[in-house]
């Protein structure tokens, strides 16, 4: 594996000085059908584009004279400490941007000190996965229709030391990605001339994949000793989906799992009450970033009425549009306790592998301390939200009248 660090953009860290900036980088170096097929979302794509803009909605109010020389970012989050609130969240098919691109991701959340949560939809196995030995890590799952798989899944994972299991529900029917169907980039894919010659536009990445990469394929699907293709376990995982799962579904996973249990893709709060009094441990508000429902509420609007809704009872988290660590910052204000990244860990893995991921973490690091600073705020525990204004008429409204 020696070889994989060639072919990075030079002047990379300079130049993808922000994620927005670092997804400009991975634009240029990724064949489109693979760039869209991690940027793009559900038919005219307005969920994934409310999730970026309702961030821009809320102001900050900051308070400087409270002093904050230094800024203490750690949280403990189901018994293990992390040195900040973000979380890179299960993204399928990692290592098509970069070989090994579940390990690198893995190694490099590692070392920023924060959880890694594997995809179902893994290059890698589980077991591989758990091999890097990086931690804490969790493992996403799905309701399949053979719900002994599912049941086989969870006891992989807890074979293989995951510490918490991830529990996807808005998955059950696949979502109309059009960017993927213009593409090609179907489950099965379907990749005529056209978008062969988009992917040899990027002889960069072509080479690397050829050289450094395993096969490209689904590893948690195979069964042991088989060697089906990308296209058969493709379709063997889109059988597998089923809308018909229920609660009763997450109480036999519950029953199956003796570690921590999150739900993902709640954006109810009824919802969010329910998992909770059937034994859920965590939530994740997550409207899969825009890539299943597009009309869904965005996450941060749906952020504060499920932590009302869930009063205390388990840790809300959530995922979708966050870009800056301003984003953090608030969605912390509003009730959650942490977020999960899912586009920006494939463009930093895009540009520089586990370089690129480490680099993107850092960013949401320096710019989280720089919001925290400025706000007069010296750890995660005073940010509340009296730090939030909807916009700027309710900002002066909000301050004391002299």
């Amino acid at each position: 594996m020696g070889r994989i660090g060639a072919g990075r953009p030079p002047g990379w860290q300079r130049r993808g000085a922000s994620v927005a900036a670092m997804r400009t980088l991975a634009r240029r170096v990724l064949p489109r059908p693979v760039f869209d097929f991690a940027d793009g979302g559900a038919e005219d794509e307005r969920t994934l584009r409310r999730n970026e803009a309702a961030f821009a909605e809320l102001a900050l109010l900051p308070r400087p004279l409270r002093g904050a020389a230094h800024c203490d970012l750690s949280l403990d989050l189901f018994g293990a400490r992390l040195s900040l609130p973000v979380i890179v969240g299960p993204t399928g098919l990692a290592g098509l941007f970069w070989p090994d691109g579940e390990g690198c991701a893995a190694r490099a959340a590692a070392a920023a000190g924060t959880a890694f949560c594997l995809s179902h939809g893994s290059v890698c196995t589980l077991e591989a996965l758990a091999a890097t030995g990086a931690a804490p890590r969790w493992m996403q799952v799905f309701i399949y229709r053979d719900r002994g798989f599912t049941r086989e899944l969870a006891q992989r994972a807890a074979a293989a030391g995951y510490q918490a299991l991830v529990l996807t529900i808005d998955n059950q029917l696949l979502g109309n990605r059009e960017r993927d169907l213009r593409n090609g980039f179907a489950i099965p894919p379907r990749l005529g001339p056209r978008e062969i010659a988009a992917m040899a536009l990027r002889p960069t990445w072509l080479l690397r994949m050829r050289r450094e990469a395993p096969r490209i394929t689904f590893g948690n699907y195979a069964r042991p000793g088989e060697n089906a293709d990308v296209q058969t376990l493709a379709q063997r995982m889109a059988s597998l989906l089923d809308p018909s799962m229920n609660w009763a579904d997450v109480e036999a996973l519950r029953r199956d799992w003796q570690g921590p249990l999150l739900i993902k893709g709640i954006l109810h709060p009824e919802e969010a009450q329910e998992a909770v009094a059937r034994g859920v441990d965590g939530i994740i508000v997550s409207n899969h970033g825009g890539r299943q429902l597009d009309g869904a509420v965005s996450t941060l609007a749906a952020l504060p009425f499920v932590v009302a809704a869930v009063s205390g009872k388990a840790p809300v988290l959530m995922d979708g549009g966050v870009r800056r660590g301003a984003d953090v910052v608030k969605a912390l204000a509003l009730g959650a306790k942490a977020c999960l990244i899912a586009r920006p860990m494939l463009w930093g893995l895009s540009v520089a592998g586990e370089a690129g991921v480490a680099h993107v973490l850092d960013i949401y690091r320096r710019e989280i301390e720089r919001v925290m600073g400025l706000c007069g705020l010296a750890a995660l525990s005073g940010i509340g939200p009296d730090l939030l204004a909807a916009d700027e008429g309710y900002a002066r409204a909000a301050l004391p009248r002299p």
